[in-house]
């Protein structure tokens, strides 16, 4: 091994030369930071403009509401920006209100270099567009939910607020009435499978450990994936509770 040292010296060597002559361009760069709101990347001071405003703020409210998708707002009143200039702005809201919708009242402070510039109460007009699901044909009633049979169309979910956003639907779900096609689909238009079916005779597994218990039951109600439903031993007769987690198929938590 000590004779191989010198070899890897020189296969090391001449691999940092190799990258010198090039350029460094085979190291790697580190990226360059990023300045806060009004400071450039040389740490200068500036303004704060309407659009990093708009832009901190929208960034607060989808975090607050776990909004996925693009939260958009207007501000409904003339706002003026501070009358002067920082290194670092930053927008905190200090009361938001109970949920999001498309018009709310927000009071929120600015605050230049971790000092509060200004304080404000806010009219915003929001939309939080978002992929949704609308029929591409005639869908009956009981029939599984299939997203072959579906488009999506960008909707404002905060006016749209039935509608069902596309990352939601697999075959857990079925279509609960019959729908025309080119419908927008809502919540009311699907309802969870019943995997389970009252009167019929399910599997319930029960595990401890390593230990893995397996029995037949029979089904006293219907119940989706993740509800809990009333199974029946049929020996003793007695009743007891499991969760379903397939079809004809539940489980006992311990």
């Amino acid at each position: 091994m000590r004779a191989l040292r010198p070899v890897f010296a020189f296969l090391f060597a001449a691999a940092l030369g190799a990258l010198a002559a090039d350029g460094g361009a085979g190291l790697p760069t580190r990226a360059p930071a990023i300045a806060p709101a009004g400071q450039d990347a040389r740490g200068t001071t500036a303004p704060l403009t309407r659009e990093q405003f708009l832009a901190a703020l929208t960034r607060d409210l989808a975090a607050h509401f776990n909004l996925d998708g693009d939260l958009q707002l207007e501000l409904l009143r003339p706002w003026s920006p501070p009358a002067r200039v920082a290194a670092a702005w930053s927008v905190q809201v200090a009361e938001y209100p109970s949920l999001a919708a498309s018009s709310m009242l927000v009071r929120c402070r600015v605050l230049a270099d971790q000092t509060v510039a200004a304080e404000s109460t806010l009219v915003l007009r929001a939309m939080h567009w978002r992929d949704a699901w609308v029929t591409r044909f005639p869908l009956s009633a009981g029939a599984v939910f299939d997203p072959t049979q579906l488009e999506t169309r960008r909707v404002d979910l905060l006016r749209e607020r039935d509608a069902v956003p596309a990352a939601v639907g697999d075959r857990t779900y079925l279509f609960a009435r019959a729908l025309t096609a080119g419908r927008l689909l809502t919540w009311h238009d699907i309802a969870r499978r019943p995997l389970v079916k009252k009167g019929e005779v399910v599997e319930v597994s029960a595990a401890e450990g390593r230990l893995l218990v397996t029995m037949k039951a029979l089904a006293m109600e219907n119940g989706a994936q993740g509800d809990t439903v009333t199974v029946r031993n049929p020996e003793s007769q007695k009743n007891f509770a499991a969760t379903v987690i397939d079809e004809n198929r539940v489980q006992v938590r311990f």
